[in-house]
């Protein structure tokens, strides 16, 4: 479960980042900050 998270957490994490680099700044701030939620090191969802 953990490596799921890692994934899910990268790929929101890297297009958060994409939406912050095409100028949609709330689109990505909000995805870097689920994919920071989710991930095993944050505040996970799942557990």
């Amino acid at each position: 479960m953990a490596g799921v998270l890692w994934i899910l957490a990268v790929i929101l994490v890297v297009s958060g980042v994409v939406n912050l680099v095409r100028g949609e700044v709330m689109w990505g701030i909000a995805l870097v900050a689920i994919g920071l939620l989710v991930g095993p090191g944050g505040v996970s969802i799942f557990t």
